[in-house]
């Protein structure tokens, strides 16, 4: 959305046209008007709101940024947030709103609900971990009896689907409500009327529990290219879906977080964020790496008699070499764990492999740095060996230490993608110059 339109549409609401802003607004996707309000004042919001009706107005709230959506609702009446909002949403969108929010303010605006089933199934949501199946789930969806005729079970459709923006599959359940298969809509107008829907469904459809996480998820979905995926509880009974796009989005808030956590990052933060959040969200790591180059100078200072002009030459090269190479390592291996194709099981099996590819890498490196060394100082000078010998340590321990270290993380419940940042180039940063320190040592 460019710069012109949005002073267009604020002139519109400075002259109170609004009829004109009303045409605006109606040729506008509900995502759009939502970017649009991100770059308007609170007041100028507020004159948008009111030109659109609920159910747009609703599926905007739903596509504004988190913070600007939390402190918009914030400065709303709980009674206008359940009328205007609530009432008109999905009850994932509901939940994901509601989240945003304190427990005193999600009380007032539950109250406000009419309509107590989907309040009854907004606490229900409510209660399950943000990060699993359950947290992001929906209960609006077509179910059917597994012992309907097909007569009966266009009959059933039809009442549903007036209550539902999309239907993506109808689900087959028992008498007591544990799903039994799929109905796929083609039945529907293939299978004779006389069959039962137990007879043409698919059965033992692909479900996870409630409390399943959310990569594992979205890693379902993406491996069986299914556009919903039906959510059970303990004993097998439907309790909601999931769908494509809501597990997308929620995998790309992860992604991101990862990225900035390898970053040296501490926590979620933008880049419109005010001064303080932003300096408390880089300051830590930074703090860190200062206290590694400090922990640095005072190794180096340490092997003062042995550190030459010559060998400050290479110290750039060993430390950087270091944290390359744990970087590179430790980033297959979250990337791995991430999509499950590696297992936190598999520590030593991998470990192992990542050893002998060090090995490769560290001979062919630490044999050019030779052959260049070799020519520039001469066979007999301590840094020709000493420089070589250094980076092939470093390398070989980088790389090990790269892939054990968030592998460990997994295992411990934690993310391995704090490893793939400034932790990982700091260890071998400082470990890289013990290894120089001392060879070049040693061979003095």
């Amino acid at each position: 959305m460019n710069q012109e339109f949005i002073d267009h549409i604020k002139a519109l609401i400075k002259n109170k046209a609004q009829s004109q802003l009303k045409d605006e607004l109606q040729k506008l996707h509900p995502a759009d008007i939502a970017e649009l309000l991100n770059d308007l004042s609170y007041t100028e919001a507020k004159d948008i709101y009111r030109l659109l009706d609920n159910e747009i107005a609703a599926d905007v709230l739903v596509e504004m940024d988190e913070d600007i959506r939390k402190d918009f609702l914030e400065l709303l009446p709980s009674a206008t947030i359940a009328k205007r909002f609530i009432d008109h949403m999905d009850t994932d969108d509901a939940v994901d709103l509601m989240r945003d929010l304190d427990t005193e303010k999600q009380s007032e605006i539950l109250s406000h609900i009419d309509d107590v089933e989907q309040a009854g199934n907004i606490v229900d949501l409510l209660k399950y971990d943000e990060h699993t199946a359950g947290g992001l789930m929906a209960t609006e969806m077509v179910k059917v009896n597994e012992n309907l005729s097909m007569p009966e079970c266009l009959k059933e459709m039809r009442a549903q689907a007036e209550e539902l923006d999309e239907i993506h599959y109808v689900y087959v359940v028992d008498d007591d409500d544990r799903l039994q298969g799929v109905f796929p809509l083609k039945k529907v107008i293939t299978s004779p009327s006389v069959s039962k829907v137990k007879h043409v469904m698919k059965k033992d459809p692909i479900s996870v529990k409630v409390d399943t996480p959310l990569d594992e998820v979205a890693q379902i979905i993406e491996k069986y290219d299914l556009v919903a995926l039906p959510v059970v509880d303990s004993i097998g009974r439907l309790a909601g879906i999931i769908t494509v796009d809501d597990v997308m989005d929620e995998i790309r808030e992860q992604a991101e977080k990862d990225y900035q956590l390898a970053s040296g990052l501490s926590q979620d933060v933008e880049t419109d964020d005010n001064l303080f959040k932003q300096t408390k969200a880089r300051l830590p790591w930074l703090l860190i790496g200062m206290i590694g180059g400090m922990g640095n100078s005072i190794l180096i200072e340490g092997f003062e008699s042995t550190l030459t002009t010559e060998m400050s030459y290479y110290i750039p090269l060993i430390g950087g070499t270091g944290g390359n190479v744990g970087t590179q390592s430790s980033a297959l291996v979250v990337q791995g764990l991430a999509n499950s194709s590696l297992d936190s099981k598999e520590t030593v099996k991998q470990v192992s492999k990542e050893a002998v590819v060090a090995l490769v890498n560290a001979t062919i490196i630490s044999m050019l740095v030779y052959i260049f060394n070799f020519f520039r100082f001469g066979p007999t000078a301590i840094i020709t060996y000493s420089v070589s010998l250094s980076l092939f340590s470093v390398v070989m321990f980088a790389s090990i230490f790269g892939t054990l270290v968030p592998m460990t993380l997994e295992r411990l419940k934690i993310d391995p993608a704090i490893a793939t940042g400034p932790f990982i180039s700091i260890t071998n940063d400082i470990v890289g110059m013990m290894f120089y320190m001392i060879l070049t040592r040693l061979l003095s």
